[in-house]
């Protein structure tokens, strides 16, 4: 039982790396601290607004964004900010270790 667990959780992070192992992803997670609409990241990240918002839609379908309508937009935000620590905890370890 507890290797079926182990195989499980392994498996969720794999996935979950994936997703953030694409640039234009995880540029846009970085971007999210606070909420944004499509527009916004397009112009800071100069990219075209269906690249974006494509993205955008990979993240939300997987748990990694939530998006809110105010008015005619649609602001976009990390759901979960244990998602900006783990990135940030990944950056620091590969600051001091891996990378010269």
């Amino acid at each position: 039982m507890q290797k079926l667990i182990i195989e499980e959780d392994c498996m969720r992070l794999v996935e979950f790396f994936k997703l953030l192992g694409d640039y234009t992803r995880l540029r846009i997670i970085l971007e999210l601290k606070t909420k944004r609409c499509v527009g916004e990241l397009a112009e800071k990240l100069d990219m075209s607004h269906s690249a974006v918002s494509h993205q955008l839609n990979i993240l939300k379908a997987n748990g990694i964004v939530k998006s809110q309508r105010q008015g005619k937009y649609i602001y976009y935000i990390v759901q979960d900010e244990y998602i900006q620590n783990a990135i940030e905890r990944c950056k620091t370890l590969f600051d001091k270790k891996y990378c010269s």
